[in-house]
């Protein structure tokens, strides 16, 4: 298989090379008598919409906060949307990487994770509860879920607090919505090759064009592989996407969508390291970063993933429109890998993961670190519908937008999970090979489905010149089996409402306040071994919305409270629900094309994050491990309009993450850090070649420790280089 990287790394070198010689020989080849009139769009070119590309940096409209395309200005709680154009000229290969520079979001806090998208919104979890394709969620749960390459989604959208009146059961600190690229009747021929520092190159392409008058085509993927920053790590992935639109009139359209994903590859390491060896040093100094303590001849994953679907949509005469949109997923992971979990003595590991705060003197300790044999075969099918039915009415002054929808989500998972006791290891001087003992039987055996069935309803209400008063409504019923080492028949329903306010100005300045609940469904058993009830709580926002007339931009500042219940605590087989966590804070976001040349996003977050009650009560009041409570990041990026160097593109940007915590009790932190990020492009005629290099100082910081002896490195320098043509 390292043949096979190594081959694949020199063929798509060669792709690169080929890449770049065909567009100098088209250049080489044009006749210089033939000059084209020069054709300059004003404004935004073609009406934006709510799945379509954004233009530069600056969004217009989302669907994401109400389900149907409205202006950001006009959702009544914090919106970002990143575009293509803003994820490729940072130079994003991943969609965590994508969203480093977004108000509200903290992205990978486990430092490099190839194979999953790490994301926290407002200090709350996002990974496997607030991740959604198309407006359709991606659940999961364990290891079971879905893996979306950033190279096939055209914009990734995140709705900042609880979304449970829109989309059901999800993270209460907000969603991230990956838009796909999608036919739009206009021919597209691309091709894009890149290879970065650490030897992982990739081919990929995306055409499109008109296949008839009523039908529109596009397929995009990737192939890709090579080794990955830290030490043995490596992977060969192959992503495809194809999708067609059928428009027989102007009032009905049906886009299909599908994806087929493999990746295959040796876990990064860089993770699951103790505080003494990583932010702080142990008597033998601190554990190279890209160490990996698995073992190489026998780690593994395989991800095996495909889905189908589609978006029906038709406009009846009376100008109501009814749309349904509905997926099938399919993945079969298969992992084995060994991890460490702290030193062979010095530490009390005993009380939950290390996060007691107890705190040992650093020269005691050696520089064994014991490890955990873990594997798992996770097969996970999962089927969602959302049907919708939107139409306008006036009562008197009163103009409603109303949106009546019902929705049906089923996730199947068929898990098999079981570990042992891995050799031990030298964090300083690891040596590899040695014969590990026979694991002992899966811990988890299980069989388990959820069904979720809502109805919910919208009214967006306008009135008096500039008033807009949204109302939301949405009932849920969860039921939730398993057969297996656990047993559950349990059902629950929930309700859950929105009211926002909004008054749009004629500069431009739209304030806004909105209240919402939501509730958040667990799969597991209490102490007690009675089935946990869903999470649930509420969030108060008030903010304000900016699209200025001089400058295309858009700025939003918001206020927020916001209290998660029910929240599980308590150690392993001893769990309660007596937990409530608050996060307030403040956030403020400019996106700006300011002229043809200049591009700019810039974001600030300031948290405040409490325990408010919990089991263990020398808790309360304490900060969540691992989360930073200040962010701040700033990109610009110049484009030379005319002249010589017509083309020429130079972006720098930095981002800061503030200083968190590495266990519960607050006694350990890790400290913050400031990166720099550039990037040098150069694009003329229908051929370009970009360069981006992140943590240019190559600086060593610890992205987050989640305890004591669970602390992960951030990536150091990376380099990428890419070459793109069009035809």
């Amino acid at each position: 298989m390292r043949g096979t990287y190594r081959s694949t790394f020199l063929l798509l070198l060669g792709s690169t090379a080929a890449l770049m010689s065909l567009t100098s020989v088209n250049a080489q080849t044009a006749d210089p008598s033939i000059r084209l009139n020069e054709i300059v769009i004003e404004g935004s070119g073609a009406e934006a919409t709510a799945t379509g590309p954004v233009r530069g940096f600056v969004p217009e409209r989302t669907a994401t906060g109400s389900k149907t395309s409205t202006p950001i200005e006009d959702i009544p709680q914090a919106v970002s949307v990143v575009g293509r154009d803003q994820i490729d000229a940072q130079g994003a290969q991943k969609i965590d990487e994508a969203l480093r520079y977004t108000a509200g979001v903290f992205a990978q806090p486990f430092g490099v994770d190839n194979d999953t998208n790490w994301i926290y919104i407002r200090g709350f979890d996002a990974t496997q509860k607030g991740t959604y394709l198309d407006g359709l969620q991606n659940f999961s749960t364990g290891f079971g879920g879905f893996l979306i390459d950033s190279y096939g989604i055209e914009r990734i959208e995140v709705l900042k607090g609880p979304a449970s009146v829109l989309y059901g059961g999800s993270n209460p600190g907000g969603i991230v919505n990956y838009i796909n690229k999608r036919p739009n009747g206009e021919r597209l021929r691309y091709v894009e090759s890149g290879v970065n520092s650490y030897g992982n190159g990739y081919l990929g392409f995306d055409i499109g064009d008109k296949a008839s008058d009523a039908v529109d085509y596009r397929i995009n993927g990737k192939i890709g592989g090579g080794d990955n920053y830290t030490d043995f790590s490596d992977e060969f992935r192959g992503v495809i996407n194809p999708s067609i639109t059928w428009k027989p009139d102007d009032a009905t359209k049906l886009t299909i969508i599908a994806n087929y994903t493999h990746l295959d590859g040796t876990h990064d390491g860089g993770s699951f390291l103790p505080y003494y060896g990583t932010v702080e040093s142990n008597g033998y100094g601190k554990i190279d970063r890209k160490s990996n303590f698995t073992e190489p001849s026998i780690d593994d994953y395989d991800r095996e993933q495909a889905a189908i679907g589609y978006e029906f949509e038709h406009t009846f005469d009376n100008d109501w429109t009814f749309r349904q949109n509905a997926r099938y997923g399919h993945s079969d992971v298969r992992e084995h890998s060994l991890y460490a979990s702290g030193y062979t003595h010095g530490l009390d590991n005993d009380n939950d993961e290390g996060t007691s705060g107890y705190n040992p003197q650093p020269d005691d300790l050696s520089d064994k670190l014991t490890r955990i044999n873990f594997r798992h075969h996770t097969v996970v099918d999962n089927f969602l519908i959302d049907n919708q039915l939107e139409g306008t009415v006036a009562t008197g002054a009163i103009d409603h937008t109303l949106l009546f929808g019902a929705e049906y989500k089923f996730f199947n998972i068929d898990e098999v999970q079981q570990s042992g006791d891995g050799t031990p290891i030298s964090a300083g001087n690891p040596v590899y090979g040695k014969p590990q003992v026979p694991m002992r039987a899966p811990y988890a055996d299980r069989v388990l489905k959820q069904h979720q069935v809502g109805i919910y309803a919208q009214d967006q209400l306008r009135f008096g010149d500039g008033w807009l008063v949204t109302l939301n409504g949405r009932y849920d019923y969860v039921k939730t089996e398993s057969k297996g080492t656990e047993v559950i028949d349990e059902g629950d329903g929930r309700f859950s409402g929105r009211v926002g306010v909004s008054y749009e100005f004629d500069n431009g300045l739209t304030p806004y306040a909105s209240v919402a609940t939501f509730f958040s469904p667990l799969l597991g058993f209490n102490g007690d071994r009675s089935f946990q009830k869903p999470e649930t709580g509420e969030q108060y926002e008030v903010g304000v919305k900016y699209r200025p007339e001089w400058f295309d931009g858009l700025i939003t500042a918001s206020l927020f409270d916001l209290t998660k219940k029910n929240v599980v605590t308590g150690g392993f087989l001893q769990e309660t629900q007596i937990g409530e966590v608050n996060s307030r804070g403040f956030e403020i976001e400019a996106q700006a094309n300011i002229n043809e040349a200049w591009k700019v996003t810039a974001a600030f977050t300031a948290y405040d994050l409490k325990v408010k009650e919990d089991e263990d009560k020398s808790i309360v009041g304490k900060r969540p491990f691992l989360l930073p409570e200040t962010q701040a990041s700033l990109f610009a990026q110049y484009t030379v309009p005319t002249g010589k160097l017509e083309g020429l593109a130079l972006g720098a940007g930095v981002r800061y993450v503030g200083a968190s915590y590495a266990d519960a009790k607050n006694t350990l932190k890790v400290p913050d850090v400031a990166l720099l990020d550039l990037k040098l492009g150069y694009k003329k005629d229908n051929w370009g070649v970009d360069l981006n290099v992140t943590n240019v100082f190559n600086k060593e910081f610890v992205s987050g420790c989640q305890g004591v002896n669970v602390c992960s490195y951030g990536e150091g320098r990376k380099a990428l280089i890419k070459a793109h043509v069009t035809w």
